[in-house]
């Protein structure tokens, strides 16, 4: 007889529990006309650049955008923007068969600036006390009002016409929100200064402060409280400091971090976040790589990004280029290495201090005239690159901060406009490319992950792919982070039967990294690929020991968000089990974690599995009891295992939360309609369009409710309302057509 032998599993230990050393409060901030006091020269700097212009509280001064009372023409809305003749700024919304809404412009941001297309937006406090974006954008190159149809009807950046309808501006209703929450789109704490968001859960209702809608002092520097307390007192030459972090004596990725606060896209890890507490505590730089894909291989602008791609270029990655080695910190004008200044954005004293010898005969190198433009550095080196999602209509372009080498057919095959193109429009790029060969010879060769990047296709093996993209000789954090984050998504799966050794050996050298992100996707993807495996156990559990500290958090949240993203993946793909093991290991790594759980529980949901789905959702709440949708969800678990009491016990008390929580009211009138209580299913349907009228399907049942008691025409109302937000919806269109049989109308 034989013997089984049976192993006790390897159990990941649980995260160390870290408090900050210093917490920063929002009371710690004392705003820029304190610092002005006695810093007077570095104020009045401040105050004439584009960051002490970049908001504030709607004045003349201020708005840049027709405030004339002239009609914005949609083609379903009107939209007039006119000052009161109390001096404030609104917008009226006038559509057919609904009353006139009036938003009050309690905030502007923006100020139309930016060289390669600068605009204005504005913000209306909602009643539940969040500020949100409104829809109606101003552009000052085009002179025109704009709305961005992203998320919605995918085309952009887009003039408001007579042919558009109000409903393909994704940001109407206003949903998108100052400020940091996860129950909301947002812009996190960018368009303004020491902003914080909270819930109030006893009055019900959000409070949003902010000590600025520019971008101040405090916003680079950190909280000056104690600073000024200290000066106040003529103790700064006395005291063990001076209460301010020095921004003299930080590194070159703490100096870009500091600018990247705002200049980057970032993944939220933890809400909360203030200019002094750890950046990297609360936001990663990398993991936006994920998903979204916001940078092309070569680290060129793909979707809508930021000037982070600064770290890929040579004079990041060779030398020690910052911010600061071109723009002035307070007045936001050009300078050299030196800090002297420089006429303009076109000086080529930005790059000829490091790269001296190129000013010798500057024609020879440019192949153009030396007193024209094409001879200008970040003519060829920095073009403005048009940012591809939001279209062509409208220009928003960013200079290129990736200080590329100018590669017309390579540019061309991106999709990307090539510097040369830009001025020679007229050349095909085979032309182009011909003539930078000709002129320069052998182009220097991409670093090697974008090579790998770019060559990795659909028939590349999974063993090929992983000997390509990852590689823990470089040292290029950013490539690394898009390299890892290509091969997550295209080949990792939970539980991978084969085991690769030499991919294992690269990823685990790779989860030694410095760079933070690179080392939480190695992690992540050991642990869902191989996460069974003893051996790979072994390692990520001494992995962990070898953290300690700050950092051992830090990595633990980005490798739960790197493995939850797979989950999510997974089950947008309909892969319901593979959704519900990336999710577990999410949970080894941050146990309780109310998201993840939250998550957890739609897959369970998805595979059809109501007990585990209700209980995992459970979990959730008790760990956050403050989420509306998590509840939205239990009530949805519950009716599937039969329990009608409990599903409205937990929509009751989603709404208990947030009255105006719009998938609540919906699954609760869903609810009523099946029980025959039509009457009340009706009033949850509409208090469902009042807080949140792009829920289509709250139109769609509505409607339902209408057909029934013969309102057809009210019914056909809703329906064509819903499908203004969602025009594809099958169940929409449908019902469209049975609502106009029965109208006696040709569908």
């Amino acid at each position: 007889m034989g013997y089984r032998y049976f192993f006790a599993p390897i159990v990941l230990p649980a995260p160390t529990v870290v408090r900050e050393a210093s917490p920063v409060r929002w009371e710690d901030f004392v705003g820029a006309e304190t610092c002005g006091q006695c810093h007077a020269p570095q104020y009045r700097l401040w105050r004439s650049s584009t960051h002490g212009r970049a908001g504030g509280a709607p004045s003349r001064d201020i708005v840049i955008a027709r405030f004339d009372g002239r009609p914005i023409r949609f083609s379903d809305a009107t939209v007039t923007p006119r000052i009161t003749a109390a001096g404030g700024y609104e917008f009226t919304v006038v559509q057919s068969g609904r009353p006139p809404v009036v938003l009050e412009v309690t905030g502007v941001i923006g100020g139309g600036h930016m060289v390669g297309g600068g605009t204005q937006g504005f913000v209306w406090e909602a009643p539940d006390g969040t500020l949100r974006f409104l829809p109606f954008d101003f552009i000052r190159r085009e002179g025109v009002w704009f709305c961005n149809t992203i998320g919605r009807y995918q085309r952009g950046w887009v003039p408001i016409t007579p042919e558009l309808p109000l409903e393909a501006c994704a940001d109407w209703p206003p949903q998108r929100v100052v400020g940091t929450d996860r129950q909301f789109s947002n812009c996190q704490e960018c368009h303004g200064s020491q902003i914080e968001l909270q819930y109030d859960t006893v009055a019900k209702h959000y409070r949003t402060r902010y000590r600025d809608l520019r971008i101040n002092c405090e916003s680079c520097h950190g909280p000056g409280r104690r600073h000024v307390e200290l000066a106040r007192a003529g103790a700064l030459d006395s005291a063990s400091d001076i209460g301010l972090r020095s921004l003299t004596a930080v590194d070159k990725d703490q100096s870009l971090a500091i600018c990247f606060r705002c200049h980057a896209l970032k993944d939220v890890l933890r809400t909360g976040y203030l200019p002094g507490k750890p950046l990297e505590a609360y936001y990663s730089l990398g993991l936006p790589a994920l998903g979204d894909k916001p940078w092309f291989p070569d680290g060129r602008v793909r979707t809508f990004a930021y000037q982070e791609n600064h770290r890929f270029s040579d004079c990041y990655l060779s030398g020690s280029m910052t911010c600061l080695d071109c723009h002035d910190p307070h007045a936001q004008t050009y300078r050299d290495i030196w800090g002297r200044p420089l006429a303009d954005r076109f000086d080529d004293g930005q790059c000829l201090d490091c790269h001296a010898s190129k000013a010798d005969r500057i024609s020879e190198h440019t192949h153009h005239r030396a007193d024209s433009p094409g001879s200008r550095c970040v003519a060829c080196h920095m073009p403005y690159l048009q940012h591809p999602d939001l279209g062509r209509l409208l220009r928003f372009a960013r200079s290129d901060h990736t200080i590329a080498i100018p590669r017309p057919a390579f540019d061309a095959a991106l999709g990307i406009e090539s510097a040369c193109r830009q001025c020679h429009g007229n050349r095909s790029d085979q032309e182009l490319e011909q003539a930078a060969r000709r002129w320069w010879g052998e182009m220097k060769p991409h670093p090697a992950l974008v090579t790998a990047m770019t060559q990795v296709g659909d028939s590349t093996s999974f063993s090929e792919a992983a000997r390509w993209l990852l590689r823990p000789d470089l040292d290029h954090p950013l490539a690394q982070v898009l390299a890892l984050a290509q091969l997550l998504e295209r080949y990792v799966r939970p539980d991978m039967k084969d085991l690769d050794r030499a991919t294992v050996r690269r990823l685990e050298q790779l989860a030694q990294a410095r760079d933070l992100d690179v080392q939480a996707l190695a992690l992540a993807a050991l642990h869902v690929a191989y996460g069974e495996r003893r051996g790979v156990r072994r390692f990520l559990v001494r992995a962990l020991g070898g953290l300690g500290g700050e950092r051992e958090q830090w990595v633990r949240q980005r490798w739960k968000v790197a493995a939850a993203f797979l989950g999510d993946t997974y089950r947008e793909r309909g892969q319901a089990r593979e959704a519900v093991v990336a999710y577990q290991r999410a949970l080894e790594v941050m146990p309780h974690d109310a998201a993840v759980l939250a998550n957890l529980g739609l897959a369970y949901a998805a595979a059809g599995q109501w007990s585990e789905a209700a209980a995992a959702l459970r979990e959730s709440l008790a760990n956050d009891p403050i989420q509306p949708s998590a509840l939205a969800n239990l009530g949805l678990a519950l009716e599937q295992l039969g329990d009608a009491a409990g599903a409205v016990a937990a929509y009751e008390r989603a709404l208990a939360l947030n009255p105006r929580d719009g998938v609540a009211l919906v699954n609760l009138g869903n609810l009523r309609f099946r029980q025959g209580d039509v009457a009340a299913a009706g009033q949850r349907y509409r208090e469902a369009i009042a807080a949140n009228a792009s829920l289509a399907a709250a139109h769609f049942n509505l409607a339902r409710v209408y057909a029934l008691s013969g309102r057809l025409a009210d019914a056909a109302f809703e329906v064509q309302w819903g499908l203004a937000f969602e025009p594809a919806s099958p169940d929409g269109i449908a019902l469209l057509e049975e609502i106009r049989r029965a109208r006696g109308q040709a569908p």
